[in-house]
């Protein structure tokens, strides 16, 4: 069973925990890196901040096992959202709950009024393409030369 549940700072430990795994496993998937959160950096103030400043954090759990993190931010004029730090455990892979994250984060998007959601996805990443690709988003060409890999982009879906 897949339960996916929003973060709030007094989460900071679940989340650091499941981040830095992420970022020991899948290193070229994020901006961010291990070294970043790591000595000084990995601290109780800096953790709590990270949920605090980013809009909208879930971690899914798995059969009661944290499984996977994602987060959501809206650009300042709240038409525009972003999918943010998408993970999940290699032994969670290919059970829904990549689904079920970004499921959640496209329903908060709508939710606030975004007309779009965008993400990044590192290049070579192909499983995480079709993932999104399943979910309405599609490839927007980027400008210019990018070594980050692929942008994509899902259109709001009124009724």
């Amino acid at each position: 069973m897949i339960v996916v549940r929003e973060l709030s700072g007094d989460n900071w430990a679940e989340w650091r925990e499941l981040r830095l795994a992420a970022l020991r496993e899948a290193p070229e998937a994020f901006s961010s890196k291990l070294a970043d959160w790591q000595g000084e950096s990995d601290a109780e103030p800096n953790w709590r901040a990270r949920l605090r400043t980013v809009s909208f954090n879930v971690l899914a759990d798995l059969d009661g096992v944290p499984a996977g993190m994602v987060s959501g931010h809206l650009a300042e004029g709240g038409d525009k959202a972003e999918l943010l730090s998408m993970w999940v455990s290699p032994t969670a892979r290919g059970q829904g709950v990549g689904d079920a994250l970004v499921q959640t984060v496209v329903r908060w998007s709508e939710g606030r009024g975004a007309e779009e959601l965008a993400l990044r996805v590192a290049a070579g990443n192909e499983h995480a393409m079709a993932l999104y690709e399943r979910h309405g988003f599609v490839e927007r060409p980027l400008s210019g030369p990018s070594e980050c890999g692929h942008e994509m982009v899902r259109e709001a879906r009124r009724a």
